[in-house]
């Protein structure tokens, strides 16, 4: 496995390093290491680059580059390696020879950078100065940061919370490495529990782009439960109103309770269930529902996903459906909390998701709330 750390100055790479190091028994390579160990040899070449790590700026691309690959061409390197510090710029990436499986970014943010110099102390580091490491974080910012959303885009982007303790961190870490550590022993990440992913909220919030996204991202089957009624109204040639839909929804439920959805939907889930180890419901309605699905599964976790956006937006985005266009407003929101008791789900929920601004945006929460189920 090759991997990359990268963050700003101070940020915790050489401690992660270092332990990561023993524990996945890959040689931890840190090119500031390297370039200070450079900086102390009385040669041109040692001289050279003191100056410039001294005044805060990045060793020249051609020169990392250069020395870089030759450490990494050894015969230490072979099986993998955890990289500390480079490619720090699109260049560097270009001209890297090898192929890194994981780009992990430890983000704090700079004043906590700043912090954690100032307290060092040891009296080592000349690149160590309050304005080495502010132009150090200017130039991470300016040069790497387009590095880090190419790795981004590759998939191969880890992005843990470097505020954290030191183990915390770490734990992050083999999590998006797809690892976990069980008494001090590193083993690949096993799912015990299957889970569902249940998606409230009232009309716009999202619940079909939110349920599109996990399909098509995380690869997750849905059961739509407003499919029920939709396909009924279709099948039978009804039109889509308020009207129509709330007489569906009082007739169904005199039929098979408040659960209806749920028990009509239940074969479908559990055979889905064989198969995955999580699933999503698309617009789970009533408290009954999530009710008699954790009696019916009392062995799968339920997760309840709230998604919010405020009013004007959700009516907008409904207005703008080419299908069931006109089911919104007040008097359909009002329904659906009241008759269809919809607002217990939505305040009782796990996470709560706001989807007021751009698909990329919800998409970022999606993938937050995935991972912490997926690693819980």
């Amino acid at each position: 496995m090759k991997i990359v750390l990268t963050g700003i100055q101070g940020s915790g790479k050489s401690t992660q390093g270092n332990l990561l190091s023993k524990q996945l028994n890959l040689p931890y390579l840190s090119t500031g290491h390297i370039f200070r160990l450079l900086a102390k040899k009385k040669t041109k070449l040692g001289r050279y680059i003191k100056t410039v790590m001294n005044s805060g700026l990045l060793i020249p691309d051609d020169k990392t580059i250069k020395i870089v690959n030759d450490y990494l061409s050894r015969k230490e390197y072979d099986r993998g390696y955890i990289l500390d510090g480079f490619p720090r710029t699109l260049k560097q990436d270009k001209k890297f020879r090898n192929n890194i499986d994981k780009f992990i970014l430890l983000d704090i943010p700079d004043k906590e950078a700043l912090w954690r110099i100032s307290h060092r102390n040891d009296g080592e580091r000349d690149d160590e100065t309050v304005e080495a490491v502010r132009k150090r974080i200017e130039e991470f910012n300016h040069h790497t940061k387009p590095v880090i959303e190419h790795y981004e885009k590759l998939g191969k982007l880890v992005e843990v919370d470097g505020t954290q303790s030191i183990n915390e961190v770490n734990e992050d870490i083999l999590k998006g490495l797809g690892k976990q550590l069980i008494k001090n022993q590193v083993q690949a990440w096993s799912r015990k529990t299957k889970s569902i992913i249940a998606i409230v909220g009232l009309p716009g919030v999202g619940k079909t782009e939110a349920a599109e996204y996990f399909t098509k991202e995380e690869k997750l089957p849905v059961v739509s439960f407003g499919k029920i009624i939709n396909d009924y109204v279709d099948e039978h040639k009804l039109e889509h109103t308020i009207e129509t839909h709330e007489k569906l929804r009082v007739e169904f439920r005199e039929k098979h309770g408040m659960e209806a959805m749920a028990y009509l939907s239940l074969d479908k889930i559990k055979n889905l269930l064989e198969k995955n180890m999580s699933i999503v419901i698309d617009g789970l309605y009533s408290w009954e529902e999530y009710k008699f699905l954790r009696k019916e599964l009392p062995e799968v976790k339920i997760y309840l996903l709230a998604l919010f956006a405020d009013k004007k937006v959700r009516y907008e985005r409904i207005s703008n459906r080419k299908y069931r266009s006109g089911l919104f407003g007040e008097e359909r929101d009002i329904h659906e909390l009241e008759t269809t008791n919809k607002g217990n789900p939505i305040a009782f929920a796990d996470f709560l998701v706001k989807n007021n601004f751009s698909l990329q945006d919800f998409h970022d929460k999606l993938e937050d709330v995935y991972r912490e189920i997926y690693y819980s």
